[in-house]
Order: C-alpha cells, then sequence, then structure tokens
C-alpha cells in the first residue's frame, strides 16, 4: 500500500456552476468514493481570489488508480460527465506520493487548506527537507490552530515536485507576529534562493464526499 493523494483543480465556465457543483457532489466524487483504496474526499473552494476556484482532493492507497473499476470510470464516462468535463475551462489533475505527515488527524475536514508546492535544485532537495524537518514543521505547528501538515511528492501532473498540505482552523494566524517570525527565518531565505518553481493557494472548506451523492455537510 502506498498512501497518496489525488489532487484535482477545477474551473466552470461563467453561468454554469449550479451544474458542475451539482454533478460533482452527486456523481463525480462519490463514484470515486465508493472505490475500496479511497479513504475519503473533500471539496474546497478558492480563499485567495485565484483561479482554479475549486478543489477536489482525495487521500487513497495509489494503487487504487490502477485498478479496473478506477479506469473504468474514466474510460466510461457518462453522456453527462462528459459534457461538464468538456465544458471545463480549467482541469489540473495531480497525483502525489505521501513522503511525511506532521500532527493528527482531526474529526472534521479542516476550514482552511493552504497548499505550498514547489522545485528546488536537484542537489538542494536534501536541505529543504532538512528544512521542514528541522525548523519549519516545527515552527508552523507551534502556532495555535495548526492541526497538520503533510508533505508529498508528485507522481504525475504538471506542477513543482514537492507539495505542503497545511490543515489551519482559522486564517487569522497568518496576521500574527509568531506567523511572521516563523517564515522569515535566514534558513528559509537560504532554500528560497533555490526554488526553481512554486505556487501557493489557499482553500475553504466546501463539502465532504459520500457515496451516496451529495455531500455529508456543506457551507
Amino acid at each position: 500500500m502506498t498512501e497518496g493523494l489525488l489532487y484535482v483543480l477545477s474551473q466552470p465556465r461563467d453561468g454554469d456552476e449550479a451544474g458542475f457543483h451539482d454533478w460533482y457532489d452527486n456523481e463525480h466524487g462519490p463514484a470515486r468514493l465508493a472505490l475500496p483504496g479511497v479513504r475519503q474526499g473533500h471539496r474546497y473552494r478558492a480563499a485567495d481570489g485565484e483561479a482554479p476556484s475549486w478543489l477536489a482532493w482525495y487521500d487513497l492507497d495509489l494503487e487504487v488508480l490502477h485498478t479496473p473499476r478506477y479506469r473504468r470510470l474514466r474510460e466510461e464516462r457518462s453522456a453527462r460527465e462528459a459534457a461538464v468535463m468538456a465544458a471545463l475551462e480549467t482541469l489540473d489533475r495531480r497525483i502525489y506520493e505521501l513522503l511525511d505527515d506532521y500532527g493528527t488527524p482531526a474529526a472534521a475536514p479542516p476550514p482552511l487548506l493552504v497548499a505550498r508546492s514547489m522545485t528546488v535544485e536537484p542537489d538542494r532537495e536534501p536541505d529543504l527537507n532538512a528544512w521542514y524537518e528541522e525548523e519549519h514543521i516545527p515552527s508552523l505547528h507551534a502556532l495555535p490552530g495548526w492541526r497538520r501538515t503533510r508533505r508529498y511528492v508528485l507522481v504525475d501532473g504538471n506542477a513543482p515536485r514537492f507539495l505542503s498540505l497545511h490543515e489551519i482552523d482559522d486564517p487569522g494566524v497568518f496576521e500574527t507576529a509568531a506567523y511572521r517570525a516563523a517564515t522569515s527565518t535566514p534558513w528559509r531565505a537560504e532554500i528560497m534562493r533555490t526554488v526553481t518553481a512554486e505556487e501557493r493557494r489557499a482553500f475553504a472548506y466546501h463539502g465532504t464526499f459520500r457515496t451516496s451523492g451529495a455531500p455529508a455537510a456543506a457551507q
């Protein structure tokens, strides 16, 4: 079993959001959650004003993506699914393998998700990992409401190589002096000089998939 993440950014065209959400919540997400090896799936909306505006992410065993049942979902789409997907303005699908998991999973999905990804020069990857493990993660997890951080490496997709997925209770933490201190260290500055590609997105909780369709909870 290889723990991983299916991370999908999407953007419906203007005027078609109602059909997009109904399809995602009642057909697309529940069909994937019903597969053995897919443990949970959630949808988030952009909290940073950037596009794509919607994120769906699934915790899963990476092996499920190579099963006949999963392949059938992608190869034998319903007429509705084919039409909705063909009309999307953006569909950005990424697959990651879990590297590290810090913190304790909560019963409820996090209100805020920050996805920070970057690529560094290959010979500096050990330095990036050391910085995360020895300074950055401990500093962030000392902040109130910083629930959990999972680090991943990209397996498939067009994105920076390493992803850090941060689960946070309150966006107010970003306005604190403690956060500014945690993200303004000399070691961080040294690491950032080696970055060749990066991305930062923030998302607010929208809903959780369930196999029977319709989000179990939505905001």
